[in-house]
């Protein structure tokens, strides 16, 4: 039924402020098209304390980057001159295609009183044919996101199909993105109908297969399964999946399907010409000092006994 569960690991976001790193995984580089998946906080940030969690202007090819909030906000600014406040409930959908730079600040300390900032980041790799596009970036709102209520069971549909929901967040390749919330004993299945799914537990605890998994955890699933969730006390869920796009290369923010592209995009960002932000372009952050070839696809994961 679990092909693999993969913990989620500790990695620095900004000086004193480490993230959940669930993908990618050294046995599971990709889950469908979706490459990429950070859980930062959640966390109570001092007004004196934010900017410290500011990511400054940096690059990506080859993607889609998405950013979901359960609580706090976060401003956006790319190199095509948006600027844009996301708050919990929206989504905003950032597509890099063949070149684009973009920060992520944390402004307003009257944003996060009383509550604490929780941010789900997600990268969604494009297909071939779509890597060089012209870059795009997209907000959505909460009333466009389509909600599904039953008893213990609160679902959003973030991006794709699932369950008989659609919305208009554009996507590029079949994929699913959920965010479910189940109160104590309530179950839940996965969608049907794509190869590789998974769930991750964002809060609380989850029983499959008469195992429990705990929030930090993303439970990959056995293809043509259909497994039942039973919530063991009040937990959020984060499902993904899709179609597989085939191997990837993944170097810092670059995602190709040739590893010679994100040569050539190391080349472009170290060399300028990446636009910065117009609205944010003081600063930016520099190309790693790191020699190690892009990392391809995983060796297929082992089915757990």
């Amino acid at each position: 039924m679990l092909d693999l569960v993969i913990d989620a690991r500790p990695a620095a976001l900004a000086p004193g402020f480490d993230v959940k790193r669930i993908l990618p995984y050294r046995l599971r580089r990709m889950l469908g098209p979706f490459i990429f998946m950070d859980h930062a906080g959640p966390v109570d940030v001092a007004p004196t304390q934010m900017a410290n969690l500011d990511v400054l202007p940096h690059p990506h090819i080859g993607l889609s980057t998405v950013s979901y909030l359960f609580g706090g906000q976060v401003t956006h600014r790319d190199s095509l001159g948006v600027q844009q406040i996301i708050r919990p409930g929206e989504v905003n959908w950032m597509t890099a295609g063949s070149g684009i730079a973009h920060s992520e600040r944390f402004e307003d300390p009257a944003a996060l009183a009383g509550g604490a900032l929780e941010m789900i980041q997600t990268w969604v790799a494009l297909p071939e044919a779509d890597e060089e596009q012209a870059p795009t970036f997209a907000n959505y709102q909460p009333q466009e996101l389509p909600i599904f209520t039953d008893t213990g069971v609160w679902m959003r549909l973030i991006a794709g199909d699932a369950f008989g929901l659609k919305n208009d967040v554009k996507t590029h390749s079949p994929l699913f993105y959920l965010h479910v919330v189940l109160q104590a004993g309530a179950r839940f299945g996965l969608p049907r109908g794509y190869p590789e799914r998974g769930a991750y537990v964002a809060k609380g605890s989850v029983e499959v297969g008469g195992r429990t998994y705990t929030a930090g955890q993303l439970l990959v699933f056995t293809p043509g399964q259909d497994p039942v969730l039973v919530a063991r006390e009040p937990s959020t869920l984060m499902l993904l999946g899709g179609e597989p796009l085939g191997e990837r290369y993944i170097w810092w923010n670059f995602v190709s399907s040739r590893r010679e592209r994100i040569e050539q995009a190391k080349a472009d960002w170290q060399a300028g010409r990446i636009a910065l932000p117009p609205n944010d372009n003081a600063e930016f952050v520099p190309l790693p000092q790191d020699k190690s070839r892009p990392a391809g696809s995983s060796p297929a994961p082992q089915a757990l006994s």
